[in-house]
C-alpha cells in the first residue's frame, strides 16, 4: 500500500504526529506491534502515575490528622484493586487513542516494521506474513526499551523488569529497585 506518511510506532511521538498529519490532509498508517499507545501509556508513564495517585490518597487518609481530619478506623490499601484501577486507566486511555486514529482515518497495521529501502516498510506480524507498504515520508517513533544489565539477568521469579512490577498479583513485602528513571522513581515511591 502506498501513504504519504507511514509512523512506525504509536506511543506519544507517534500517534501525535499521525493524527497531525491525517488533520493537514496526508494519507496515513500507524504501524504497531504491540499497544496503541506505546509503551508510555500502557506500560510506563501513565500506569504508574495511577500507582502514585493511590499511594497519595492512601497517605493523605494515614495522616489526615495533619490536615485537621479525624477518620475512624484505620486505611488500608486494597493492592489488587489498586493495579486493576492502574491497568484500567491505561486500557481506556488507549482506546481512546483508538478512536482518535479512527477519527482521523489513520490505517493501523500490527506488526514490527522495519525499513527496507528509502520510502519502503517491510511489515511483519504476529504469524509472520510480511506487507510492504511505501511512503513518501516516514517517522520512527520506536520509543525506548528497558535494558537487561549482564550481572543481573531477567528471570521473571526473583529479577522483574518493569511490566511485571506493574501488575503483579500481590505486593511484594521487600524489593530493590535498579534505575532512577522516571519509571524506576515512581515504582519505587508507590512499593
Amino acid at each position: 500500500m502506498n501513504y504519504d506518511l507511514i509512523v512506525i510506532g504509536s506511543g506519544p511521538g507517534g500517534y501525535v504526529a499521525a493524527v497531525r498529519a491525517s488533520q493537514l490532509g496526508l494519507k496515513t498508517a500507524i504501524v504497531e506491534r504491540e499497544h496503541i499507545g506505546g509503551i508510555c501509556l500502557n506500560w510506563g508513564c501513565i500506569p504508574t502515575k495511577s500507582l502514585l495517585k493511590s499511594a497519595q490518597v492512601y497517605r493523605y487518609f494515614t495522616h489526615a490528622a495533619d490536615y485537621g481530619v479525624s477518620l475512624k478506623g484505620a486505611a488500608s490499601p486494597d493492592y489488587s484493586a489498586i493495579v486493576a484501577r492502574s491497568r484500567g486507566v491505561a486500557e481506556g486511555m488507549s482506546k481512546g487513542i483508538q478512536f482518535l486514529l479512527k477519527k482521523n482515518k489513520i490505517d493501523v497495521i500490527w506488526g514490527s516494521g522495519k525499513l527496507a529501502s528509502k520510502g519502503t516498510v517491510v511489515v511483519t506480524d504476529a504469524e509472520g506474513k510480511t506487507t510492504t507498504l511505501t511512503a513518501a515520508n516516514i517517522i520512527l517513533a520506536t520509543g525506548a526499551r528497558s535494558r537487561e544489565l549482564p550481572n543481573l539477568p531477567v528471570d521473571e521469579k526473583i529479577v522483574i523488569g518493569y511490566r511485571q512490577a506493574l501488575a503483579l498479583p500481590q505486593q511484594p513485602k521487600t524489593m530493590l529497585v535498579v534505575g532512577s528513571g522516571a519509571i524506576g522513581s515512581e515504582l519505587a515511591f508507590f512499593y
